[in-house]
Order: C-alpha cells, then structure tokens, then sequence
C-alpha cells in the first residue's frame, strides 16, 4: 500500500479519491514507525512551508529510510517544496535535501536572472499563480510518461522550485520554473494531479507503476 502522510498542511481527501479513481488504495500512518509496511509514500500539502515542521525528526527519518530502501516518494505542490534543501518562505527550516536548491517565491529576481529569455518581469507577476498552465518538458521520465506536450494541470501557488538537472516538467507564470522533478524513485509535482482531470490521474498511475 502508499502511505499518505498527514502533517496538518494537504487535502488528503481529494488525493485519496484521485488515487480511488485509478484503483490504488490508500492509507495514513499515525505514526513513523507505520511507515515500515509502505510500498512508496506520498507528501501533499498547501499552504506555508513552515508546517513542514512537523515532518522534523522521526517522520524525516523514516521516509529517508524508505527512501533508502528503494521505495517511491511523491511530493504534491509544497510537498515538492519539502523535498528541496529550503525554502525562503521560511527562512531556517529545512527541507529533506534530496532535491537540490532553494525555493523561491514567484517574480523573484533570482528567477529573472535564470530565465534571461523573454518572460514577464518581476513586478508583473500575479501572486499567487491559480488555475490551469500548460506544460513542457525538458527530458523523459516515469512520472510524466503518457502526457503529451502543452497539456494543462492546475497550480495553486506563491513559491516555486528553479529549473535544474532534475527539473522533467517546465511550466511558465511571468518566468519559467520546475512543474515536475525527478530523480530515480523520488518524484515531485507543483501542480495539482488530484485536481487536474485524466492528466492527473496519469501522473499518480506513473507514480503507482512506479511503487510495483
């Protein structure tokens, strides 16, 4: 079974039925050590990456030992967030580290900077970015296998993850930045796949094929 950590910050119910939908069930630990009968884990979350506090200590340490067994890791929206080393939102609270880089809020300069390319400018930028943006993608991977280009998710956010080695999905809001990472087993998405129609379901069957 995926285990679908609760920590106080994710719909966990549109994610259960999104997963429901596909023929994957579901289950919450209520604590680390219910993590051990995990066949891959899923993090969602909304809202500020200083919730990701309470995924500090022993909930950190048994997702990093499933992780290390080889079993897969979602991050949903600011559960991607969670997965990188930080985030600016919330300066001194770190992040898992299996992703690399800092989060960064959208119309940043740093984004600017990275993306010299057209693009809106900094002060243009609708904060927070909500509703429905298509995709490109930078290189194939098991998390985005069957979506074809230009197909449209939905976001619900302030912060962003910067383009990178481990960037799959790329999506543009007044400056390009990462809509989908991944790396081996561990996978992260800035859209909603729970909210996102057929498109979505086909991320969280790529993820289930990916805990078989």
């Amino acid at each position: 079974m995926i285990a679908l950590i609760d920590y106080g910050a994710g719909n966990l119910t549109s994610v259960k039925k999104a997963f429901a939908a596909i023929g994957v069930e579901l289950y919450v630990p209520s604590a680390p050590a219910d993590l051990a009968r995990a066949a891959a884990v899923v993090v969602p979350g909304v809202g500020h990456f200083g919730s990701t506090r309470a995924l500090a200590g022993e909930w950190t340490d048994a997702i990093l030992e499933r992780v290390g067994e080889g079993r897969p890791l979602l991050g949903i929206c600011l559960g991607m967030h969670w997965l990188f080393e930080e985030s600016d939102e919330a300066p001194g609270v770190p992040g898992l580290g299996v992703m690399s880089g800092t989060i960064s809020k959208l119309g940043d300069v740093r984004f600017q900077e990275a993306n010299q390319a057209g693009g809106a400018n900094a002060t243009d930028v609708k904060i927070p970015h909500v509703g429905w943006n298509s995709l490109s993608f930078s290189r194939e991977a098991p998390i985005v296998s069957g979506l074809t280009p230009d197909v449209q998710m939905y976001f619900s956010h302030s912060y962003a993850a910067p383009i990178s080695s481990e960037t799959v999905a790329v999506t543009e809001h007044g400056h390009s930045f990462a809509a989908g990472v991944q790396r081996g087993q561990i996978a992260g998405v800035q859209f909603h796949p729970e909210k996102s129609g057929d498109a979505g379901l086909q991320v969280l069957r790529n993820f289930a094929e990916l805990a078989r």
